[in-house]
C-alpha cells in the first residue's frame, strides 16, 4: 500500500502544543562553528523563522519527505533551500553547522547507525540536535495499539517507534562527541473539540498515522471509535470538554569533536 502523505491542515491545528519543545531544543543548542544549518524533517517550516532568527546570517535548508508539507514550509520564505529527501539516506552537499531534527527521527530505523552517520555529516565542532517522543508506555500510544489488536487480530500490527532507551542513547552517544541527554514531561492543554476526543485528534495526525493507512474508512471508524473509548477513561474530559494532556519528550545534543 502506498503511504499517504501528511497533511499540514490537520497537524497543524495543535501547532502551539508541538512547538513548545522544538523551541526549547533550539534554545539548548549552543554556539556553532561557520556553516549552515540544516531543519532535518521540516514538515511545514514551523521552525524555520526560529531558527533564522536564533542564528541570522547562516544558511538554512529544509528537507523532508513529504511535498505537502514542503509546500508549506516554503509559504514561510524561511528556507534559503528546500528538498525532498528520506532522511534515512540524506546526505548533505555542504557539511553544516547545525542538524536541527524536531519530532522526526522516531520514524526512522537502526539508530546506532543512522546517528553516525549524520554526525559525519556535521562540520567539526557541529550539532546534532533532536528531540522525539518518548510516549510509547502511555495510553495515548498504546491505545491505538491496543484497539487495533483488537480489532484486527488476523493483521500483523503496525511499525512501532524507532525511540530507544535513554540509557541506551547515552552509549550510543558519548564515545561520539559532547553529549547532553534529558527529558521533559509536558503538560499540554488540549481544546474542547466537537467531533472527537482531543487526545484523538492530537494523536492521529501523527503516531496513529501507520495503524489508519492500512485501513479502509470503515476500519478507520471501528478503530477511531475504540480509541476514543480508551481516551475517554485514560484522559477524562474536563468540565469544559478540554483535556490537560501530558507528553513525555526525550531529547539529546551530540557535538562533534
Amino acid at each position: 500500500m502506498t503511504r499517504e502523505d501528511w497533511n499540514p491542515d490537520q497537524y497543524a491545528k495543535f501547532a502551539g502544543v508541538r512547538l513548545q519543545p522544538a523551541i526549547d531544543l533550539m534554545n539548548a543548542v549552543g554556539p556553532l562553528p561557520e556553516g549552515g544549518m540544516v531543519d532535518l524533517g521540516c514538515g511545514a517550516g514551523v521552525m524555520g523563522e526560529a531558527l533564522s532568527a536564533r542564528y541570522p546570517n547562516r544558511r538554512l535548508i529544509g528537507v523532508d519527505s513529504s511535498p505537502a508539507m514542503l509546500e508549506k514550509a516554503k509559504e514561510t520564505g524561511a528556507y534559503a533551500a528546500l528538498e525532498k529527501a528520506d532522511i534515512a539516506t540524506w546526505q548533505p552537499d555542504r557539511r553544516p553547522a547545525l542538524l536541527f531534527s524536531n519530532a522526526v527521527l522516531q520514524w526512522l530505523p537502526d539508530h546506532p547507525t543512522l546517528i553516525p552517520r549524520l554526525l559525519a555529516g556535521l562540520a567539526p565542532g557541529g550539532v546534532l540536535a533532536v528531540q522525539v517522543p518518548y510516549q510509547q508506555a502511555a495510553p495515548s500510544s498504546t491505545g491505538w495499539r491496543d484497539a487495533f489488536a483488537a480489532l484486527f487480530k488476523d493483521r500483523p500490527l503496525a511499525k512501532q517507534s524507532e525511540v530507544m532507551a535513554p540509557e541506551e542513547y547515552f552509549e550510543l552517544l558519548s564515545p561520539l562527541g559532547e553529549a547532553r541527554l534529558w527529558e521533559i514531561e509536558y503538560h499540554q492543554h488540549l481544546p474542547a473539540a466537537e467531533h472527537g476526543h482531543p487526545v484523538r485528534l492530537f494523536t492521529e495526525s501523527t503516531f496513529a498515522r501507520p495503524y489508519l493507512e492500512v485501513l479502509d474508512e470503515v476500519e478507520r471508524l471501528h478503530l477511531t471509535a475504540a480509541y476514543e473509548e480508551r481516551m475517554r477513561q485514560a484522559y477524562p474530559l474536563r468540565s469544559d470538554g478540554s483535556v490537560l494532556f501530558p507528553f513525555r519528550r526525550l531529547f539529546f545534543t551530540l557535538r562533534k569533536p
